[in-house]
């Protein structure tokens, strides 16, 4: 069976909000990711599971026979997350096809915690202290996986330290502001910030990635910093297409935690904010043609992803409402912590749609919690009346 044509491949730990974007750009990719999701398959003109795990990430043998599958050789590559600390992955996907996005070697540049805020220091731009040995006090201190993403790997330092490489950053106290921008390897054009808050996974985890709100309002000034604070930073690293910054801001002033060097999780939020595809933005920057001015923001937008209180089964598809994202096939298990779903929500502002977004997520997760007591307790049932005797159920 042919191929069907497609514009790029998409490779990320999630590829569906990268495919549907390039769906309303009016473009076809091929998608890889960890879950093949069912609305991924929807957006794509192709689709494929590669191995692996969000803690780990890809296996490389796995996604590169599985790229040389889905999309020959030739096709560009749009990648997301999966790769912060797996630069060595990235750059041999790139040897056989364009890459639309940053170079391995930017890659390494910009999660290399020495020469990152050993940048920073140099641009004049605050940053929290960060050592790489531990603080010879860890109370008051952050320890952070070399190259980690989506916060879950980020502890206490006193309390827990993640496994593998990591570096430590003093903890300080602000407001969690995330810059959206698009750069062409010299300069940027910024296209928002956003709100953004965690979601504590109850293991020591209090920084997992919960979810992001457009607009923030910032006052004139502060946006005015930031975004300097950004530009200085692509030209020194020659940053290309569509990226993001985490800042800590409070009382005006602001540091900066760090960069994520490719499309990342406020991707929905912006998207259903604008008219435009940020997949469309992200193709043209990669390729130098930044827009003459930043595409305007209709509406506020959210978006938050769903986790797994305990470990539960999909539902049939006629379940999600039409809010829902990143949908699971029907039977599937998502273990206690996994993501289930994102949820999105659009409003005047970017405060009612934060508040819509956490009411969805909060009934949505209720209603799957309710539906598999239901069907467990239905099992339990079938299997006593079957053989009350069985010691597997009696009693359960």
């Amino acid at each position: 069976m042919a191929r069907p044509a497609v514009d790029a491949v998409v490779i990320a730990l999630s590829g569906r909000a990268l495919a549907a974007s390039a769906l309303r750009g009016g473009r076809r990719v091929a998608v890889i990711d960890l879950f093949a999701d069912v609305d991924t398959g929807h957006c794509a003109a192709a689709s494929g599971r590669a191995p692996g795990t969000l803690r780990s990430g890809f296996r490389a043998g796995a996604l590169l026979e599985a790229a040389r599958r889905i999309a020959p050789a030739g096709v560009p590559l749009v990648y997301g997350s999966g790769f912060d600390r797996r630069a060595r992955l990235l750059h041999r996907l790139s040897r056989e096809r364009p890459l639309l996005g940053n170079s391995a070697s930017v890659v390494r540049t910009i999660k290399s915690p020495a020469g990152f805020f050993g940048l920073l220091d140099r641009l004049g731009i605050p940053a929290p202290e960060t050592r790489l040995a531990p603080p010879p006090d860890r109370r008051g201190w952050l320890a952070k996986r070399v190259g980690g993403a989506g916060g879950a790997h980020i502890r206490a330092a006193e309390l827990q330290v993640p496994p593998g490489a990591v570096y430590y950053q003093r903890r300080i106290p602000g407001r969690p502001v995330s810059a959206l921008f698009l750069a062409d390897g010299s300069s940027a054009t910024m296209l928002g910030f956003s709100d953004q808050w965690s979601l504590p996974d109850g293991a020591g985890g209090d920084y997992r990635y919960g979810g992001a709100a457009f607009p923030a309002i910032l006052a004139a000034g502060l946006e005015s910093a930031l975004g300097g604070a950004v530009r200085r930073l692509v030209r020194e690293t020659g940053l290309v297409g569509v990226n993001s910054a985490d800042f800590l801001v409070q009382e005006g002033e602001f540091v900066l935690l760090e960069v994520n060097p490719r499309p990342g999780a406020s991707l929905d939020a912006f998207d259903l904010a604008f008219d435009a595809s940020l997949f469309d933005l992200h193709v043209g920057a990669c390729r130098g043609e930044l827009p003459e001015r930043p595409p305007g923001a209709r509406r506020g937008a959210a978006s938050m992803i769903v986790y797994a209180r305990r470990g539960i089964v999909a539902p049939p598809l006629e379940f999600w409402p039409g809010w829902v994202a990143d949908i699971p096939h029907p039977g599937s298990r998502v273990r206690r912590g996994g993501p289930v779903c994102t949820v999105t929500a659009t409003a005047a502002d970017a405060a009612t749609s934060h508040g819509l977004v956490e009411r969805r997520a909060r009934d949505l997760l209720a209603e799957l919690e309710r539906i598999n007591r239901t069907a467990k307790a239905v099992t339990v049932a079938a299997e006593v009346a079957r053989d009350p005797h069985d010691s597997r159920t009696a009693g359960a």
